[in-house]
């Protein structure tokens, strides 16, 4: 249980928070830590970022916030995101993403900033931010769904399938639940073959030509849960999705 590296040419950061990956506000600084420190290896050459159980991420803890007392969670919980998803983005190798399940919330945070993503055909990505009373990861969303799909994923909180996002190109390749790892651990093969060198200036000039700032926008969302939060309508949220109201 949390969070786990297996160093190598690629390495594998994995998420193992059962019963649905629902990561601890501690859990995110891990993976930020665990992602960091990967990438810093010069023997790394690809990372992939993977899930232990039937789902790959169901997004922060609400249950470990209502728990709580007082904002230290939330407020640890969403630097803590803001730390795992930048990591994943600024990591100097690519990072692929190798989905199964449910990509929730923080979830969409990570596989977004991922540089590709293979998914398990019974993959499914979703940002129910809205029914929980917060806001955030819109940022990732827009990397893998079309502007107006991406408002109304937010507005609805509906989900869509790994099927959809390889139709738009943002997912690599679907694959059966079985073989996930396998097959992303076959596409870091094919490009940890590659001029390591070359590799890591590919990603920085990747990076460097990126039109968004995905952690300045992402810290912008994030001041509107901090809002809702203070006006009562976060708290009312989380507790009800607590109570299964």
């Amino acid at each position: 249980m949390g969070v786990h590296l297996e160093r190598g040419p690629v390495a594998e950061v994995v998420i193992d928070f059962p019963p649905v990956n629902a990561v601890p506000a501690a859990g995110w600084m891990s993976i930020a830590e665990l992602v960091t420190s990967a990438g810093a290896d010069p023997d790394t050459r690809v990372v992939v970022l993977a899930a232990e159980g039937r789902g790959f991420c169901a997004g922060v803890d609400i249950k470990e916030m209502q728990k709580s007392a007082g904002h230290d969670v939330l407020l640890a919980a969403n630097r803590g995101c803001a730390a795992a998803f930048g990591a994943v983005y600024d990591c100097p190798v690519p990072v692929i993403a190798a989905v199964q399940g449910f990509c929730l919330g923080g979830g969409i945070g990570l596989a977004g900033n991922a540089d590709l993503i293979v998914a398990a055909d019974d993959a499914t990505f979703g940002l129910p931010e809205v029914d929980r009373g917060a806001l955030g990861a819109a940022t990732h969303l827009a990397r893998l769904v079309p502007p107006q799909l991406m408002r109304a994923m937010v507005y609805t909180c509906r989900p869509v399938t790994a099927a959809d996002l390889h139709r738009f190109g943002t997912v690599h390749e679907v694959v059966p639940k079985a073989g996930l790892r396998v097959a992303a651990r076959a596409v870091a093969a094919e490009i940890a073959a590659k001029d390591p060198v070359v590799i890591r200036r590919a990603k920085e000039a990747l990076n460097g030509i990126d039109p968004v700032d995905v952690k300045r926008s992402y810290r912008f969302e994030q001041g509107f849960t901090f809002e809702l939060n203070l006006n009562g309508a976060g708290d009312r949220a989380r507790q009800k999705f607590v109570e299964g109201r």
